[in-house]
């Protein structure tokens, strides 16, 4: 089992379980607590209060020690987000994707509105995303809200056949 994967396991079973965990991995991955504050960017006091009891991790703290563990492990898959309507998202057939020389997995993330859009860029920023494919709708506001790269679906085809959907409704 992984370290990220014993943090996670130990966040189920009780706060004591969670921090014997993350003080236990810390040390094994052969740094001292100041170390990982400074590689995680969880502040110095937030990651003392943690492993001393004195204050249980936030959900965010938590994703942060479980990426900063993952990325430190050469484990922690990046891959890329998709966000957009559960129909868009049927069409997709793949999982994984060779661009070039490199392999990318793919993550979707169904919205069924510019709200529900822009929380799911979030959430794939702070599950691991390494960028973020959306809609032009809500691009321009993901693009500012996200420090990982945004990139726009730009429909081609799908617009040319819902105006010939649409021309074939009209009534004459």
């Amino acid at each position: 089992m992984s370290h990220a994967d014993r943090i996670i396991r130990a966040a189920f079973q009780s706060d004591e379980a969670l921090r014997d965990a993350i003080r236990s991995v810390i040390s094994e991955m052969g740094m001292s607590a100041r170390e990982f504050s400074r590689i995680s960017s969880i502040p110095q006091s937030t990651l003392y209060k943690i492993l001393s009891g004195h204050r249980e991790p936030n959900i965010t703290t938590l994703r942060q020690i479980v990426r900063t563990i993952r990325d430190l492990e050469g484990g922690g898959e990046r891959f890329i987000a998709i966000i957009a309507a559960r129909p868009v998202l049927d069409k997709i057939e793949e999982t994984r994707m060779r661009i070039g020389d490199k392999v990318f997995t793919l993550r979707e993330y169904s919205a069924t509105n510019i709200e529900e859009a822009i929380i799911a860029a979030v959430r794939a920023e702070s599950d691991g995303a390494a960028a973020v494919v959306c809609a032009p709708i809500v691009s321009p506001t993901v693009e500012k809200l996200l420090t990982i790269p945004v990139a726009t679906i730009i429909p081609r085809e799908s617009v040319r056949r819902a105006i010939e959907v649409a021309a074939k409704k009209i009534e004459v």
